[in-house]
């Protein structure tokens, strides 16, 4: 097994992100389906919102006993964000949980930490709307490009970070509302669960 390479865990294809000795985290492949951050719309921490419940709870239980086995819970730091200065909150105790804006900036699909860092003044909700990486971030459900959550919270505690469908893989970093009331499909985030397992 090497980083990107695809496996089936559970129902999913998954893709490797990174290898540490005997454990991997991986994230699916796609967007396995659409759901809101929480189900109100009020001020919400990753360790509050309702989506966490659901994926340490619901989703979590869609694994076999043997692949819970396999499932290594970790504790996430759950970090600020770093333009609007939003209180990211307390750490979590997850076994399934999303990724956050530094995961998904600065490691696993590219560094474009510098443009993280180092905000534009053009720039008021995404950055970097060419960066080479982009395109990395880039998810689809049901075959179409698709936005997804990330834990972050963006500019106000009433929402969360997200990747853009279209324009291709754009770092939303002022964040979606976590719920509308104005009910659609295209309003509820895609969904990437990741999660560390143990290697064989």
């Amino acid at each position: 097994m090497k980083i990107g390479d695809l496996l089936l865990f559970g129902k999913y294809q998954f893709r490797v992100l990174e290898i540490d000795s005997n454990r991997a985290l991986i994230i699916t492949d796609e967007i396995i389906e659409k759901r809101p951050y929480h189900n109100t719309y009020e001020s919400v921490t990753w360790e509050t919102c309702d989506l966490r419940k659901y994926l340490n709870h619901e989703f979590y239980y869609t694994f076999t006993q043997e692949e819970q086995g396999r499932i290594i819970p970790v504790t996430n730091k759950n970090l600020n964000n770093p333009w609007y200065h939003t209180n990211g909150g307390n750490d979590t105790y997850d076994f399934i949980f999303l990724l956050d804006i530094f995961d998904v900036v600065c490691k696993y699909f590219g560094d474009s930490s510098k443009h993280l860092i180092r905000k534009s003044e053009k720039e008021k909700y995404w950055f970097a709307k060419r960066d080479e990486n982009n395109i990395n971030r880039l998810a689809t459900y049901k075959g179409n490009n698709f936005w997804w959550w990330i834990r972050t919270p963006g500019r106000i505690p009433n929402t969360a970070v997200y990747i853009h469908g279209n324009p291709i893989g754009r770092v939303g970093i002022n964040g979606n509302n976590v719920f509308f009331r104005t009910y659609t499909e295209n309003r509820q985030g895609g969904i990437r669960p990741a999660l560390w397992i143990k290697l064989d």
